[in-house]
């Protein structure tokens, strides 16, 4: 690991690239600590403490916890990345767009620029919601008004400073992916993540001291966080090879093909995707309720809390749904068996054409199956193992079932950090891809990278 590291800035271009990344993220970092003019911050920070598990703690995860600073980055990255999702879904309905995704590179920078552009219109409607809604929201504690002096300047200044500042967190990301390693809209939403790091051992670390946390307790959350990282990236990096051979063909004195390869197909083709929209989905009636007063509104939005029944259930069938739904955009298996006829590939023992598209659409079907159970499970439950589930609001028997099941169930580790399984998916994810990225470019100059196949290949050149 040390030689590797050390190889790393041995290469002038990727110390370059190295350097170049780590800068543009604390340029971001410095952004986070600017916070939006007119606003104020006690009022605020007492406001945000009460919007953990509603949609919007869940935006704020995204923007990095700028939201709930409301500086200049408030928005974050989330705008691009809805602009992104709106794309493809688009892809599949609008002729136009489905030919520029199949047009190459030409293509794919059109996409972009559309991209770009939808990102800013989202901005300018977010942030002129925002600041609308920022001027009718108080404290819940002391009840003063987060905008002290509102009105139509106060908007006009929310709308250019959060838009200005998404476009160029946008630019800072597609720089990084350009000039430096590892994608660049992905390490931002890592930064944003990974900071919070230090106060969740510093808490830990306080709550030893004062007698809160017992050690059996940290040594139970540490070696859960172990498992937990060791079974994301065995998923993330699993996948179904289907075999696949090329027929040869003779063009004037050349032979082509001849050859035999694999279709991979990953367990988890949708990444994170299915969780956002699960979560976006699942926490409106808790967010409506913030907004509508009305005691029956009040009771349906109770059961959608972190921890319900209720939830939990809806939760876990959202995430299967989505991951369906979002991989049957993503990947179309006739146009996978297409490709494969056109260039002469075919699967040993299955006919080209409808068969083989039908064999591939069972095998993904398949796997999406785990991957969806896997995805759930991940964003389920670390959160449950910290705050347990609420089974005494199940009629009839939750109270005999909060009585005869253990407290650890029902009450959880009551450890005040934060644990998310989407978070550990977040970072894992993005962690691995820049390894990958900074092995390929070691084993391509030949030298020893982070993995053993890696060194293999590396001391062969």
């Amino acid at each position: 690991m040390i030689e590797s590291i050390r190889n790393i800035f041995s290469i002038p271009d990727l110390r370059k690239r190295v350097i170049f990344t780590l800068f543009l993220l604390a340029i971001y970092r410095i952004g986070w600590q600017i916070p939006n003019p007119g606003i104020s911050a006690i009022a605020l920070q007492e406001f945000w403490e009460a919007q953990k598990g509603t949609i919007l703690g869940f935006v704020d995860l995204f923007s990095g916890r700028n939201m709930s600073k409301m500086t200049i980055f408030a928005l974050g990255i989330m705008p691009y990345i809805s602009a992104s999702i709106i794309l493809q879904l688009l892809q599949v309905v609008w002729p136009y767009l489905e030919r520029l995704s199949k047009e190459g590179e030409l293509g794919r920078k059109k996409i972009t620029q559309y991209t770009r552009y939808g990102t800013i219109l989202i901005c300018v409607i977010q942030s002129w919601g925002i600041s609308l809604w920022l001027q009718s929201q108080t404290s819940p504690v002391s009840g003063a008004r987060i905008v002290p002096h509102g009105g139509l300047p106060f908007q006009l200044l929310t709308v250019l400073t959060l838009t200005t500042g998404t476009v160029f967190v946008m630019w800072l990301g597609e720089q990084i992916s350009e000039r430096g390693i590892g994608n660049g809209i992905s390490l931002i939403i890592f930064a944003g993540i990974v900071v919070d790091v230090p106060r969740n051992v510093q808490t830990v670390i306080s709550g030893l001291r004062t007698g809160d946390i017992g050690i059996l307790k940290v040594l139970f959350l540490g070696a859960l966080m172990v498992v937990i990282n060791a079974v994301i990236v065995f998923v993330e990096r699993g996948q179904r090879r289907i075999p696949v051979s090329y027929a040869k063909r003779v063009v004037g004195r050349k032979i082509y093909g001849g050859q035999s390869t694999h279709l991979p197909l990953r367990v988890n083709t949708g990444g994170v995707i299915p969780i956002i929209f699960a979560a976006s989905v699942i926490t409106i009636p808790s967010t409506v309720a913030n907004f509508v007063k009305h005691p029956f509104v009040q009771r349906i939005a109770q059961q959608f809390l972190w921890g319900m029944p209720l939830y939990v259930l809806l939760y876990v069938a959202a995430i299967i749904f989505f991951t369906y739904f979002y991989v049957s955009i993503i990947f179309n298996p006739a146009d996978v068996a297409d490709n494969l006829r056109k260039y002469g590939g075919f699967i040993p023992g299955i006919r080209p054409g409808k068969n083989t598209a039908d064999f591939i659409d069972g095998v993904l079907s398949r796997i999406t199956l785990v991957g969806s159970v896997y995805l759930a499970a991940v964003a389920i439950l670390p959160e449950f193992l910290l705050t347990g589930f609420k089974v005494q609001t199940l009629p009839l028997i939750g109270g005999f079932l909060d009585r005869n099941l253990p407290q650890w169930f029902t009450q959880g580790l009551n450890v005040d950090i934060y644990f998310g399984g989407t978070s550990l998916l977040i970072v894992v994810g993005v962690a691995m891809d820049t390894l990958q990225q900074i092995e390929a470019q070691l084993v391509m100059r030949h030298y020893d990278g982070f993995m053993r196949r890696g060194r293999i290949r590396g001391r062969r050149g």
